[in-house]
């Protein structure tokens, strides 16, 4: 199969990985909480930044590195954690992490990923990051933060913004429990996806294997969305994330900032860089778009910035620069191409991404990422 015939672009991915997957695991992947606006708002928001090309600057070849952290990246973007990820495709998380060593670009394991951070340690290239949930137990702390940095993850990702269990309504409709069991009503969205039903039976069910070693039982009752792992966590503070700093020795990134302030904060209790995101939509429903709060945050802080939530294509990656990103992350999108073409699939959507990002920064007359941000930008109806 032709793949750039067939799926050029990610909404083609999408289309193919809803109909691989069980209706159950579609919903937890793509869906957000309440109505969704905020899920739509990072996706209209992209679309109202628009450029002006320019012409006349004969033959060009667009250069799509960028520095990031005292390294160079081949490529403006990287593979954002989603939880469970083992449920969407079996082995999701070796998969990603193949592909993301390949390309030289980063992947960042989540706390509460089917697969722990030794399962990965054969997997990982230079750019392996942690994402850490916030344990409250201080020994669970460092020995979790022990565990990342003997697999090879040097840098490490806090996320600040899930200070509490989210509602996703598509999600609890589906059926979908936490830990997943398969209900009769599950079993029967199974029999009609044979593919992703034979891939884990040879694996068997996923569950979150880096909290093995802490709790293999529940101790308290949660809500259908409420994982596990919140018996273990915590919500941080501003000693929690000094803590950290005192006591992780490689980069150190805080996800989830949507204010300058913070970003500032952060700035001065010592972190690496800061994730801007609002979890793709996923935990509050009146958060803003993070590409309408990245210009205030590129503004309140010096450190590198990576952002997250609607992005897609190539042209939004550019759209991110523009307004301050130095990296972009990528969660569902790379889900969606896993389920759609398997091992094939991540592979292709960064073929597709850099694609993309080439032909618009020829449209542009440019050619380093660097440049985007004094291209003129109009906003779009």
């Amino acid at each position: 199969m032709d793949l750039d015939q067939h799926f050029p672009a990610l909404s083609d991915l999408r289309k193919r990985a809803q109909r691989r997957l069980p209706r159950f695991v579609w919903e937890y992947l793509d869906s957000g909480t309440g109505a969704e606006a905020t899920k739509q708002r990072n996706r209209h928001a992209l679309d109202r930044i628009g450029f002006v090309p320019s012409i006349l600057h004969g033959p060009q070849d667009a250069d799509v590195s960028t520095p990031w952290l005292g390294k160079a990246l081949p490529l403006p973007i990287g593979m954002a954690p989603i939880g469970m990820s083992g449920l969407i495709w079996p082995d999701a998380e070796g998969h990603l992490a193949r592909a993301a060593r390949d390309a030289g670009i980063p992947y960042c394991l989540s706390t509460v990923a089917s697969q722990s951070p030794e399962d990965l340690a054969p997997h990982l290239g230079d750019q392996a990051w942690f994402q850490l949930y916030p344990p409250k137990d201080p020994d669970i702390r460092k020995d979790m933060l022990d565990r990342a940095k003997s697999a090879g993850f040097d840098t490490l990702v806090i996320t600040l913004d899930v200070p509490v269990a989210s509602r996703r309504e598509r999600q609890t409709r589906s059926g979908l429990t936490q830990p997943p069991r398969l209900t009769p009503r599950l079993l029967a969205q199974v029999a009609t996806r044979p593919t992703w039903a034979a891939g884990m039976a040879r694996r068997g069910m996923p569950r979150m294997r880096t909290l093995d070693k802490y709790t293999m039982s529940p101790r308290a009752s949660r809500s259908s969305t409420a994982h596990i792992g919140y018996l273990l966590r915590t919500s941080p503070d501003w000693d929690y994330v000094t803590w950290l700093r005192d006591n992780w020795d490689g980069p150190l990134v805080a996800k989830g900032v949507l204010r300058p302030e913070d970003a500032a904060r952060l700035e001065r209790v010592g972190y690496d860089a800061l994730w801007v995101s609002n979890h793709a939509g996923r935990q509050f429903d009146a958060a803003p778009a993070t590409i309408e709060v990245l210009p205030q945050i590129r503004a309140a802080t010096n450190l590198p910035l990576i952002l997250d939530s609607g992005v897609e294509t190539g042209l939004d990656i550019l759209r991110a620069f523009a307004l301050g990103a130095d990296l972009v992350m990528m969660g569902r999108g790379f889900h969606f191409a896993l389920a759609a073409l398997g091992q094939r699939g991540p592979a292709h959507l960064i073929d597709v991404l850099k694609k993309d990002l080439s032909a618009n920064m020829g449209q542009l007359g440019v050619t380093a990422l660097s440049e985007i941000r004094q291209v003129p930008r109009i906003e779009l109806i």
